[in-house]
């Protein structure tokens, strides 16, 4: 039994060596491996070039609770219900797409302006005379027969309307490049807002009656507004050129002061009139846009409006201003 002891007791050394034998081999093993790949890179770099090391990065929202990232929405949807604009503001774009400067001379457009203009003036002559002149020219007929209607001064007409219409165009594509030069561009987007299609994504939006009429006056009065003040500057040039050139010159040093004084006060007057009448054109454009958007087709609709209510705008106001006038009187 003794022997048996003792054969048991040098079997287990003989496995425990073995064991450490190969724990040992297996670790400086392992650590040439590590060696080898710490110093393959130094050592292929003359064969193979320079080496850049990959880097693995970890996942360092994986260890986040839900909790936690549910609080941390919560308090970002709090701060944008606070402060909107303070965010919406910075990420929209404004896109500013300008005409060109010289659209008013295109093939269409002058084409319009030429017909639109020749028929303002030549239409008139068109008109069928009445009983009353007749009866008129029968006893006048040695001169009224051979009297034909003059075409030559509704044509200077109608080119001097072509050319005014010209400049107010050219004169707002300048306007346009100011502001986009000089003002903000959230207030240039603005200007040179394409108002139709803006009345038409107004209504998309299911507002109610009296915001939609507002929010398309108010787009309106902002995209017409250059083209207005287009208006009043050749309207005021122009007068301020018959002001300054008039047709006859007077010859004495008193009556010429006298002229002077006289056309200032009428120019003044003038002045006056033509700012009144663009601002009615102006509000009268706004109001006519945002109800006829509502009545008609909105884009249609606002077109239509803008355009009623520039022409009756002027009107409106002089018949009220001749109204009051002789109420005064």
């Amino acid at each position: 039994m003794a022997g048996i002891a003792i054969v048991l007791d040098l079997l287990k050394k003989s496995k425990s060596n073995q064991h450490s034998f190969h724990s040992s081999s297996i670790c400086s093993a392992s650590a040439a491996a590590v060696s080898a790949a710490a110093t393959a890179p130094f050592a292929s770099r003359f064969l193979f070039g320079s080496f850049e090391p990959r880097v693995a990065y970890c996942d360092a929202a994986a260890g986040i609770d839900d909790d936690y990232l549910g609080a941390i929405r919560k308090i970002s949807a709090d701060v944008l219900q606070r402060e909107p604009r303070a965010y919406i503001s910075t990420s929209k774009e404004y896109n500013i797409q300008p005409k060109p400067l010289f659209s008013a001379f295109e093939v269409r457009a002058l084409a319009m302006t030429t017909v639109r203009s020749l028929l303002m003036f030549y239409l008139p002559l068109l008109e069928p005379k009445t009983a009353s002149e007749d009866d008129d020219d029968f006893l006048n007929n040695d001169a009224e027969e051979s009297r034909r209607p003059d075409l030559i001064v509704p044509l200077k007409k109608s080119a001097k309307q072509i050319a005014r219409e010209t400049t107010v165009v050219t004169t707002r594509r300048l306007l346009e490049r100011l502001a986009m030069s000089y003002v903000s561009q959230r207030m240039a987007w603005k200007l040179l807002k394409d108002v139709p299609q803006s009345a038409l994504r107004k209504a998309q939006r299911g507002l109610p009656t009296h915001v939609y009429i507002f929010k398309v006056s108010q787009t309106t009065l902002r995209g017409h507004f250059l083209g207005i003040a287009a208006s009043w500057a050749v309207q005021v040039g122009i007068e301020i050129y018959r002001c300054v050139f008039p047709n006859v010159k007077p010859v004495g040093e008193e009556e010429k002061q006298v002229v002077i004084t006289e056309q200032a006060k009428d120019l003044g007057n003038k002045v006056v009139g033509i700012t009144v009448r663009c601002g009615a054109s102006l509000l009268f454009a706004a109001i006519g846009a945002g109800i006829c958007s509502c009545l008609i087709r909105p884009s249609t609709g606002q077109w239509i409006g803008c355009a009623l209510g520039d022409l009756a705008g002027p009107i409106v106001v002089s018949v009220c201003l001749q109204k009051t006038l002789q109420a005064g009187h």
